[in-house]
């Protein structure tokens, strides 16, 4: 049998925005076949099914968000800066209302998590890299005092986390833009108290 040819992280993130789109039960094969290009014997051939492709297309949005995270603390400047700009890019997502834009961890795990012991330990470690990397960028800012208060840097990162959480979450009924970007500064406000 002839492997089939194919750009797979371009396939990949293609079912990421369908799956972000409609949600994991309501996409079908059909609306995979629109949005990758590829026939439903292909997606079976290279996934072996539906949830193949969505443990695939995870893993590929994991890679593509710790590539987006490093991006955003990769360069000099202070941690407290680097966070701020990163959580205006997420609200950016937020008001978007674009699929492509969406949190497909957050989608997977509201209507996953419960249901599939596979997926869901594949999005807790997910969301517990992003939490670690997140209190190690907290855990510089303290250390270069740019945060003076009593919280470790676990504790910051848990809220920022709540709160990123919160942010998608409310955005799915009330995208605009100065609510969200209200509710973002006074996020930021409370973390640097």
């Amino acid at each position: 049998m002839r492997n089939a040819e194919f750009d797979k992280e371009a396939v990949l993130r293609a079912a990421m925005i369908a799956f972000m789109d409609k949600g994991y039960t309501k996409t079908s094969m059909q609306d995979l076949k629109i949005a990758t290009g590829l026939h439903p014997g292909s997606i079976y051939c290279a996934f072996e099914n539906k949830r193949g492709l969505l443990l695939a297309a995870l893993g590929q949005y994991r890679a593509d968000r710790v590539e987006e995270f490093q991006h955003f603390f990769s360069g000099q400047v202070p941690a407290l800066e680097a966070l701020k700009t990163y959580l205006d890019h997420i609200v950016q997502e937020c008001i978007s209302c674009e699929a492509a834009q969406a949190c497909l961890l957050t989608k997977a795990l509201n209507e996953l998590a419960e249901q599939d012991d596979e997926v869901q330990s594949i999005l807790i470690d997910h969301l517990s890299d992003w939490q670690a990397s997140v209190a190690d960028i907290f855990q510089q800012a303290i250390t270069n005092k740019e945060l003076t208060g009593e919280r470790s840097a676990e504790q910051l990162a848990r809220f920022f986390i709540m709160g990123i959480y919160g942010l998608r979450t409310y955005a799915q009924t009330h995208p605009e833009a100065d609510i969200m970007h209200e509710l973002a500064t006074q996020l930021f406000t409370d973390l640097c108290l």
